[in-house]
C-alpha cells in the first residue's frame, strides 16, 4: 500500500464520513427537497448536509484553517495558516436527474510569500464508484495506491478530448462554440459528462487525453488542476498562462496535447 501524509488521512476520512448520506440521498433523489439559486443551478439538501459534514470533521483536525466552499462562501481562519478549498458534491445537475457522474472535491491551499497561495494536496472522491483520487505536491497522483500518468497519445486525431457547456444563464455560448469548432474537426472525440472534477480526475488518469472549459469556480477544479499536474500533465489558461484558476479557464493534458489544443483554442479567440 502507498502511504500518504497524516493530512491526506484527514481528508479521505471527511469525505468517506460524508459519503453514505449522500449515497443514501442519490438513491431517493426524487424526495430531496431542492431549491434554485440561480438559473439552472441546483443546490439539493444533500449538496448542504454533505458541505456540513465535511466541514465538520476538517475542523476537528485543523480548527485554525479557514474555508472556501461552494455552498457557504468563505469561512476565515488563521491568514498564516492554509485552508480549504471545498466542493461538496460537482455534478449536482447529473445528482439531481439521477445520473451517478459526481465527486466531492477537497483542495489545500497554503499561503506563500509575497501573498500568493499555491495548491498543495487535493482529494476528488466519487461516493457511487468508491474510487479516491488523491496528489500532495511532488508526491505524485494516484487513484488508490495505483499511480496515475497522464495519456502518452501525441496526436490529437486519436485524442478523447473532455470539457463543459455553457447553459441557461452560465458561460459563454458564442466563445465556446468558437473553440468548439476548431477542437471537434481535429480530434477522436469530445465527451461533456457534467463534472469538472471528475474530468480532471481523468485526464491524470489517461482515460482522457485533454481537457478545455472556461466559467469555472476554484472548488471545481483546484484539486484536479493539481492531479493533473502531479501526474506529469500541463494545466494552463486560455493564453498558456499560469493562472487557470484565477483566469477561470483551464486547458489540460499532456505536453504534446495540450501545446496543440492551446493552439486550436488561441486561435478559435483571436
Amino acid at each position: 500500500m502507498v502511504s500518504h501524509s497524516g493530512l491526506l488521512t484527514v481528508m479521505e476520512r471527511a469525505a468517506r464520513k460524508a459519503a453514505p448520506r449522500l449515497r443514501r440521498d442519490f438513491g431517493e433523489v426524487e424526495h430531496l427537497q431542492v431549491s434554485r439559486k440561480g438559473p439552472a443551478d441546483f443546490v439539493s439538501m444533500a449538496d448542504k448536509r454533505a458541505e456540513q459534514t465535511l466541514v465538520e470533521e476538517l475542523q476537528k483536525a485543523r480548527p485554525d484553517w479557514g474555508f472556501l466552499l461552494e455552498e457557504g462562501g468563505e469561512i476565515p481562519g488563521d491568514p498564516n495558516k492554509p485552508r480549504w478549498i471545498i466542493d461538496p458534491l460537482d455534478g449536482t445537475t447529473n445528482f439531481l436527474h439521477g445520473i451517478p457522474h459526481f465527486a466531492m472535491s477537497i483542495a489545500v491551499e497554503e499561503p506563500l510569500y509575497g501573498g500568493k497561495k499555491e495548491i498543495t494536496t487535493g482529494l476528488i472522491y466519487q461516493p457511487i464508484t468508491d474510487e479516491s483520487y488523491w496528489a500532495e505536491k511532488n508526491r505524485g497522483a494516484w487513484r488508490h495506491d495505483q499511480r496515475l500518468r497522464v495519456s502518452a497519445r501525441r496526436d490529437l486525431a486519436d485524442s478523447l478530448i473532455a470539457t463543459g457547456i455553457p447553459f441557461f444563464g452560465h458561460g459563454d455560448m458564442a466563445q465556446w462554440t468558437r473553440i468548439f469548432g476548431a477542437v471537434a474537426p481535429s480530434v477522436a472525440g469530445i465527451r461533456r459528462f457534467g463534472s469538472a472534477a471528475l474530468d480532471l480526475a481523468h485526464v491524470a488518469a489517461g482515460r482522457y487525453d485533454g481537457f478545455w472549459e472556461s466559467g469555472l469556480q476554484p472548488w471545481d477544479v483546484a484539486a484536479g488542476i493539481l492531479l493533473v499536474r502531479e501526474a506529469g500533465g500541463f494545466v494552463t489558461d486560455f493564453r498558456g498562462g499560469d493562472q487557470p484558476v484565477e483566469r477561470r479557464e483551464v486547458i489540460a493534458g499532456n505536453d504534446a496535447i495540450h501545446s496543440k489544443l492551446h493552439k486550436l483554442v488561441a486561435g478559435a479567440l483571436r
